[in-house]
């Protein structure tokens, strides 16, 4: 579903990614870890089109979508979860969502089946968002990427600043999500968690793909993630 292949990435004239080459199948849970400055953040910003690449190509759905406009990424499918959230704060959560609705080649979710994953959440729909903690507002963060009929959803860090079971939640989300046929890729440093649910797994250290391999040897191989660099 995604191809990465290559890929050159800069800030200005400081190279961020150097050669980054992976790929993210239909209803597959792929990982992207690595200590943090890793370049990480910075792939899932040249998918997107934020920070595009230099050099490489990107391809979705056999589209190449290197160097577009990232309108026109999302509009292909490609959904987002920032690790900063993004809500509009002054808005309420149906709101956030409905503003979020877009027609693509894939299935959307509506009010109600992303309240089947959250059931908090409908009681967070009438609420202005800047009234809400960090853990609700991860909730109609995922909704509102959900909303936008995604085939492939990026998440970075999604775990970031939640409580465990709220961690447990939002996992359980993206193993759904496969469930379905929608491709994820997550960005955690939350490392064993991510390792529970994922595939495969790629490495990143200084912006280059050092390893590559499937989440469940990663998982049980306590040395190999200490010479990765990952957090035990």
């Amino acid at each position: 579903m995604l191809k990465i292949d290559g890929v050159d990435t800069y800030y200005g004239e400081t190279q961020v990614l150097f050669g980054v080459s992976l790929e993210v199948g239909a209803g597959e849970i792929v990982a992207l870890l690595g200590p943090s400055g890793a370049g990480k953040t910075t792939t899932l910003r040249s998918i997107l089109g934020l920070t595009p690449a230099r050099t490489g190509r990107i391809t979705f759905c056999e589209r190449d979508i290197t160097r577009r406009p990232t309108h026109e990424i999302a509009r292909a499918g490609v959904g987002w979860v920032p690790d900063d959230r993004r809500v509009f704060p002054t808005l309420t959560a149906a709101r956030n969502l409905a503003i979020a609705r877009k027609s693509t080649p894939f299935k959307g979710y509506d009010e109600d089946a992303c309240c089947d994953i959250f059931p908090a959440l409908r009681h967070l729909l009438p609420r202005e968002c800047e009234n809400m903690s960090g853990g609700e507002l991860q909730m109609v963060s995922i909704s509102r990427a959900l909303v936008g009929a995604p085939g492939l959803v990026l998440f970075d860090e999604p775990s970031q600043g939640l409580a465990p079971k709220v961690v447990q939640d939002v996992m359980r989300t993206v193993v759904r999500l496969k469930a379905t046929g929608v491709a994820c890729l997550v960005v955690d440093q939350n490392v064993r968690t991510v390792l529970d649910i994922a595939d495969r797994v790629y490495v990143l250290h200084g912006g280059r793909v050092v390893h590559v391999g499937t989440g469940a040897a990663l998982r049980e191989d306590a040395s190999a993630r200490q010479n990765l660099g990952l957090a035990a």
